[in-house]
């Protein structure tokens, strides 16, 4: 099946009126923008604090709102219309992500010029964050599906929230409780490792095992995504 970027687009647009009407989601959204102003205005030069601001809009955004669109389709039972059209999974599946993509990548931008933050390496930060994207776009996707309703989706994706948006934390505590060390392949953690190192001098060739342990995630959440939106196809 060839695909269509016109029905894509039609989701796409469907899914930016909802946005705009639920001002609970829409305004969400925009909390990352007043930290970052709040750390401009503050003088936060570290890339731990920098980070802080963008693994917060990741999860806010780009998994909070995504997941907030797919349970909404749920509870309207609108995402069974949507499975029972021409439209194929990936069709779909990119129209229901293209505004927390676009979204997600506006804020990051915004709040990287509000804490000042200049990458050394433009090229290699700018693959990481759409890697990131991607994950919680994936994650926001996942959550979204295995709930029922908006409210139940913004209660399972606290946990989460917590985990990614401050797991650097839990690092802190690994001498104590080991188990903990697991929590520097969180792509949150991942993604602080290698703005550190490139903004250290680090090349492309020194940061790539942070990207593919990134990728690694993408990869996992696409395949869960994919494997329980079909079950619901079939239910």
């Amino acid at each position: 099946m060839i695909f269509s970027l016109k029905r894509s687009m039609a989701i796409f647009q469907k899914d930016y009126k909802d946005v705009i009407k639920n001002y609970f989601v829409s305004t969400s959204a925009l909390m990352p923008i007043l930290l970052a102003a709040f750390y401009g205005r503050m003088g936060v030069e570290t890339i731990s604090g920098h980070y802080m601001v963008f693994n917060l809009t990741l999860c806010l955004v780009a998994a909070y709102v995504q997941c907030a669109l797919i349970a909404e389709e749920k509870e309207k039972n609108t995402l069974r219309g949507l499975m029972l059209s021409p439209a194929s999974t990936l069709e779909i599946l990119a129209g229901k992500s293209l505004l927390s993509f676009i979204g997600t990548a506006i804020i990051i931008l915004i709040s990287a010029f509000l804490i000042e933050y200049k990458p050394m390496d433009l090229v290699v930060i700018s693959l990481a964050m759409v890697l990131s994207i991607l994950f919680y776009i994936g994650l926001g996707t996942l959550l979204g599906l295995l709930t029922k309703s908006v409210m139940e989706a913004s209660v399972v994706i606290m946990p989460f929230f917590g985990l990614f948006s401050f797991g650097s934390a839990l690092l802190n505590m690994a001498d104590k409780y080991p188990f903990l060390k697991v929590a520097e392949y969180l792509p949150s953690v991942q993604l602080i490792d290698l703005a550190t190192e490139s903004q250290a001098g680090a090349g492309f060739l020194d940061v790539w095992p942070n990207l593919l342990v990134i990728f690694g995630w993408v990869v996992a959440v696409s395949a869960l995504v994919i494997t329980v939106y079909q079950r619901r196809m079939v239910d």
